[in-house]
């Protein structure tokens, strides 16, 4: 009687839903009353989203409710984790890029992807964490072979037709005419149009409106200016802004670029939850490689809940060069002496630690976020270096270097970092070096 029983009960187990497949949320996006909205389970739901996959208590207390990954690496644990704390995942899928060696005049390595895919969406698709498939990332960057969008919305199709409670979305480096007409006429199964922008954020909405683009969108990427498209120094180097900097800049555009455009853009990704080498290692984390959070945290906090964090973080307000404001192209002479200090300032008073480090500047740049390798440290050249004021001893060797300070109050930290230049020691080499890196200055 026990074992007839028990056979029944394996036997329609097949039958029965499990708790995952249960607790499958349906996520829509429609047009009412000339807004988008993005709903969940039919309730509103506006997208305060972290690019990234770690520190997802963080994302929580800041006030956030997504989070953002590029690929399926990891997807499992990823989606069960934010579930766990209440996070909705953009789960993205990669589709390979030109660039790196993927021929889109290749039919069966186009298949071969989009079944890939399959695969993943069939395994994932009823994962209650999951929000959205992100088809693709920047493909169209560096590229030349336009059939890259039709495959992408050939993949868009399928999800379609595996997944019928998650919408679709892909994503470009920012946006322009020519890539606005390929969303408007080939990416017709994506619901949502993602964008990756950062200095050029302000222009993203004259953009679509110019091109007479009515759908919903995303900001997929943002934050401080781009490594790319920030002032030089003489010798080609970009200027980074400081955390203080990066602060203001997050706030301003979350509320006059994200925020203001209820009618289209949905939410956004802040760019990076985590930290990253990329041209330098502190240019786009909003998290150092200790996992401490950043001034533009404390923003965030403001963007997403309306309040900030009780303990603020530190702010950079200036530094000096031996006495005197530091002034932009700092070039100094081989194994000289030069101080450097900082000024900072903490809305809480908390005592501040310095931090100061000394690296040759990355010769390991790539393009799109390709993995960097950082530098290596250069010790022994400065003296006072866990102090607001540093002695500097400049390298023995010509070239180009970087200068970083952090400055830490217990919980969060400020920053800024300053290239610098050590010219030849050689009255002639020094005179040619000043030429040469002005004529190139003014043919920029």
């Amino acid at each position: 009687m026990i074992k007839t029983f028990l056979f029944v009960l394996l036997s329609l187990a097949w039958l029965l839903p499990s708790n995952l497949h249960a607790q499958v949320r349906k996520v829509t996006i429609t047009k009412e009353s000339s807004k988008w909205q993005l709903r969940v389970n039919n309730e509103p739901f506006y997208i305060r989203g972290a690019g990234g996959t770690v520190q997802m208590d963080a994302v929580v207390a800041c006030g956030g409710n997504t989070i953002r990954t590029w690929g399926i690496e990891n997807a499992q644990s990823i989606l069960d984790e934010a579930e766990k704390k209440g996070l909705k995942v953009m789960l993205g899928l990669w589709v390979q890029h030109e660039r790196h060696g993927f021929d889109y005049n290749d039919q069966e390595k186009i298949k071969n992807q989009l079944e890939g895919f399959r695969i993943a969406v069939r395994k994932y698709k009823d994962h209650p964490a999951l929000l959205m498939w992100g088809v693709g990332n920047e493909y169209e960057l560096e590229y030349s072979n336009t059939k890259v969008w039709a495959a992408v919305n050939d993949i868009a199709k399928m999800v379609h037709e595996e997944d019928k409670n998650h919408p679709t979305s892909t994503v470009t480096a920012g946006t322009n005419a020519e890539k606005l007409n390929f969303v408007q006429t080939v990416l017709t199964e994506v619901d949502i149009y993602g964008i990756n922008t950062y200095g050029d954020i302000e222009s993203v909405k004259s953009v679509l409106t110019n091109g007479n683009y009515s759908g919903a969108y995303m900001i997929t990427e943002w934050g401080p200016n781009g490594h790319w498209e920030s002032p030089k120094t003489i010798w080609g180097m970009s200027i980074e802004q400081t955390s203080s900097e990066k602060a203001a800049v997050y706030l301003k555009r979350y509320q006059t670029c994200i925020a203001a455009d209820s009618a289209q853009c949905i939410g956004s990704f802040a760019f990076l939850w985590g930290q990253k080498q990329e041209y330098t290692s502190t240019w786009y984390g909003l998290f150092n490689e200790d996992g401490i959070p950043t001034e533009a945290i404390d923003e965030l906090t403001y963007c997403w809940s309306g309040a900030y964090p009780t303990n603020r973080a530190p702010s950079v307000d200036s530094i000096y060069f031996n006495e005197k404001k530091l002034a932009p192209n700092c070039i100094v002479k081989a194994n000289t002496s030069y101080s450097f200090e900082l000024f900072a300032t903490d809305l809480n008073k908390d005592k501040l630690n310095y931090t100061w480090e000394l690296y040759p500047e990355s010769t390991d740049l790539k393009s799109g976020g390709d993995a960097e390798m950082k530098p290596p440290i250069i010790n022994g050249r400065l003296k006072g270096k866990n102090q607001a004021q540093v002695q500097l001893k400049a390298p023995l060797k010509e070239g180009r270097y970087r200068l970083f300070v952090k400055v830490f109050d217990g919980e969060k930290l400020a920053y800024m970092n300053i290239p610098f230049y050590v010219e030849p020691t050689n009255d002639s080499d020094r005179i040619h070096f000043k030429e040469q890196t002005l004529k190139s200055f003014d043919e920029e």
